[in-house]
């Protein structure tokens, strides 16, 4: 670095001054910029590197067991064992979470080393959404066919507008972390496809230009979308999206050469003749490049090449003899091969793709997505950079196309998404395609529903689960007071100190918070309602982010009895995000309640079904009176006191109400059952650090259990329907037998119910 004496004293008076320095010395006081680099305010090569354990949710083997289990799969790919459950290797991954840190927690984690024995993830695909303004609601179909409007929760809401919504810098700097994390998970000979709009891809490439070389740029690829989009009468419509296609080498990468069905102009123009019985073929120069120079002998009269003709003479014979020369009328003229389109696979595929149809909302792939991509598009992409068995990843995959296809085309996958519904959405879909494969005796894949849990929510409120777990618990406890002051003032209730168990006030009610790490046990709510009395208060609420099972509405109906009004709320993840607190935004919904009983079919033969008696939930959508207010004539769709209604208003300002959940059956979107919850552990490992600065993996019981998905009902676009009585499940061994219910509501959220049998 040189710099004159001039220049040091005019950095100094900036410096002095608290002013910026001019843009010159950039190059001068630095290193060397990359070779291409994209600068934005705020720009650092810095990466989350946090380890985060993660904790699954709940395993889903087999899409639904039935009397006959059969047995599935050959070579590498698993097949069934007891109980339909996978026998070993790769369990496929849906992650619910942050990419961000799913992605760091991939990387220096224990699943890297799963990832790595499963051959390296060797091909990801991402669709990272860029619309600036746009509004990322999406119907929900209720009842029989009215639609409601899903609005994206606060933390959705703020990721896609702070993040998204404020530009292209704001776009460009969330990417570039997430590509970075991305390239270093990647197996050496892997290769990324990137997704983006015409208005966002000039810079996406820059940014992979500076992260993958841009000699790793193996292509731009354009894919025509639909017809155009916005206002076309001042400029051109836009109608294709920009997909760039890196490797991580310069010298290795998977390449499938893929064709492209001929259109009819081409075949019109290029398989213009055709043999007596019909059959279309175009002609290409004989070629043989080793063919010896001034080898001659007759064939047929014709006039030989130079060099003589270009393949032996038997080999001639031998082609003439399949029909598949063709002469020429002149005798000078040239004998060519015949090449039949019936047997051509089609022309090579480019890199302008226009025969590739989105997805329109009648298509049986369709799931309500407006950003949904076709699964032609994925199945292209995957079979050109990918081979059967291989490891793919979609690290936004929405409503789970990427996954879909990978399943059906026999890859191993990892999905992630930070929205709840896209998670359940995907998990439909998946069992769907599950479904369609085992129908067809095809193999198939186990996936499990990872998150990152209470161990997120611990590095959210600033305590290092890597930490001893003496040091973790001392510093979960020196952070408890601002993680309770964070939930109060989230929940707009007041600090109450002097009131213990209880930690605030709001109205008439006491608050209590529970942890931010363990759910809300039977003893707490016990304590909470006899603390309530003594004190002569007569409501309580009780918030937390897990709740033991089975607590509501026993426990509720329990403390009515005893004078004391208990109302259950979840606390949202939207908590953690400042903005949505200071705004109040942050919605604490009701715990919902499931009523379901177990029958015994046969003691002698250990049989039993599960059947779903009532749901109840007490959700809220929109101030209702607000929305009347600011409506016109027409109708809208909300949630009000735990209904779904419809309001509408006519022209002279008459407004009418109708409840469209007309029964409890209205709000479930999903069931399923476990028949022996507790006989899965759910173990988890623990990343943690020792006192010299080195990592180990501990393997930890986090004392839950994993929800082994054995038997489902769910609603579908195409079938609205569902189940309320389980197959008959046979159980190997008698006692007594713990069973789970899981009931998903039309928003994405669950709730689950433990019932006790004997058998």
């Amino acid at each position: 670095m040189e710099l004159s004496d001039d220049d040091k004293a005019l950095i100094r008076d900036h410096l002095d001054r608290g002013e910026s320095l001019p843009e010159r010395f950039r190059w001068l006081l630095f290193a060397e910029p990359r070779e291409t680099e994209l600068i934005w305010p705020d720009k650092t090569s810095e990466v989350t590197n946090v380890v985060l354990p993660f904790q699954s949710i709940e395993q889903i083997d087999e899409p639904r067991a039935e009397a006959d289990l059969g047995a599935f799969g050959t070579g590498d790919m698993f097949s069934i064992g007891a109980g339909g459950r996978q026998a070993g290797g790769w369990s496929n991954k849906l992650i619910w979470g942050d990419n961000k840190l799913v992605l760091a927690s991939l990387k220096g984690g224990p699943l890297r080393r799963e990832i790595e024995a499963a051959g390296g993830l060797k091909l990801v695909y991402i669709d990272p959404p860029f619309d600036v303004g746009a509004d990322f609601s999406f119907d929900i179909e209720v009842g029989g066919g009215d639609t409601l409007t899903k609005h994206p929760s606060v933390i959705e809401d703020v990721a896609y507008r702070d993040t998204w919504g404020r530009g292209r810098e704001s776009y460009v700097g969330m990417l570039y972390e997430r590509l970075s994390l991305i390239r270093d998970l990647m197996a050496s000979d892997g290769s990324i496809y990137v997704h983006v709009e015409p208005d966002i891809g000039n810079f996406i490439r820059l940014v992979l230009d500076e992260l993958f070389g841009s000699e790793g740029l193996r292509t731009e690829i354009c894919w025509k979308r639909t017809s155009s989009h916005g206002n076309v009468s001042r400029s051109f419509g836009e109608i294709w999206e920009s997909i760039y296609f890196y490797s991580k080498s310069i010298d290795s990468w998977t390449w499938n050469q893929q064709y492209v069905t001929f259109d009819e102009s081409y075949i019109k123009s290029h398989f213009s003749s055709a043999d007596p019985d019909g059959r279309k073929f175009t002609t290409s120069d004989l070629r043989n490049p080793g063919v010896r120079p001034n080898l001659r002998y007759d064939y047929k009269g014709y006039k030989p090449h130079k060099n003589g003709w270009a393949f032996t003479k038997e080999r001639m014979e031998e082609l003439d003899q399949q029909g598949r020369l063709y002469f020429p009328a002149d005798l000078n003229g040239r004998i060519r091969i015949k090449r039949y389109l019936d047997e051509t696979p089609g022309q090579i595929a480019q890199n302008l793709w226009t025969d590739l149809a989105p997805v329109n909302s009648q298509a049986h792939e369709a799931v309500g997505y407006a950003t949904q991509k076709p699964e032609s598009l994925l199945e292209r992409i995957m079979l050109t950079s990918s081979n059967p068995d291989d490891l793919v990843a979609d690290f936004f995959c929405g409503s789970g196309t990427t996954l879909a296809v990978a399943e059906k085309l026999g890859r191993k996958w990892i999905g992630c998404d930070l929205g709840r519904f896209a998670i359940h959405t995907s998990r439909k879909r998946l069992i769907g395609v599950q479904r369609e494969l085992k129908a067809a005796g095809k193999p198939y894949r186990s996936f499990e529903i990872l998150n990152l849990g209470k161990y997120e929510r611990q590095w959210f409120v600033g305590i290092d689960p890597t930490l001893p777990e003496d040091q973790r618990l001392a510093a979960g406890a020196a952070k408890e007071g601002r993680y309770v002051d964070l939930i109060l003032q989230a929940y707009q209730a007041q600090s109450a100190e002097q009131s213990p168990p209880f930690h605030g006030r709001k109205q008439d009610a006491l608050v209590l918070v529970g942890p931010v790490d363990a759910p809300v046990t039977e003893s707490t709510v016990i304590e909470a309602v006899d603390a309530a009395r003594r004190m002569g208060v007569g409501r309580v609420d009780i918030l937390g982010f897990e709740f033991e099972m089975g607590l509501a509405p026993r426990l509720v109906d329990d403390a009515k009895a005893k004078g004391v009004a208990v109302a259950l709320r979840y606390i949202p993840k939207d908590v953690f995000d400042k903005r949505a607190v200071e705004k109040g935004q942050v919605s604490f919904f009701d715990l919902a309640y499931v009523e379901a009983a177990a029958d015994v079919v046969s003691k002698k033969d250990r049989t039993v079904t599960v059947a779903l008696k009532n749901f109840g939930v007490s959700y809220r959508q929109d101030d209702i009176e607000k929305l009347i207010e600011g409506m016109k004539s027409g109708s809208k769709v909300t949630v009000d006191g735990g209904q779904v209604v419809k309001v509408s208003k006519d022209k002279a300002g008459a407004v009418t109400r109708e409840v469209l959940t007309k029964q409890w059956t209205d709000w479930i979107d999903y069931w399923a059952v476990d028949f022996d919850y507790l006989s899965r552990p759910e173990t988890i490992i623990e990343t943690r650090t020792r006192p010299d600065g080195s990592v180990h993996h501990v393997p930890q019981w986090t004392g839950g259990y994993i929800f082994e998905n054995e038997w489902q009902s769910f609603r579908t676009r195409k079938n609205r329907g569902l189940e309320f009585t389980s197959a008959v499940h046979a159980y190997a061994t008698p006692g007594r037998k713990t069973i789970a219910v899981k009931v998903i509501d039309i928003f994405g959220n669950d709730t689950t119910k433990l019932i006790g049998v004997e058998v």
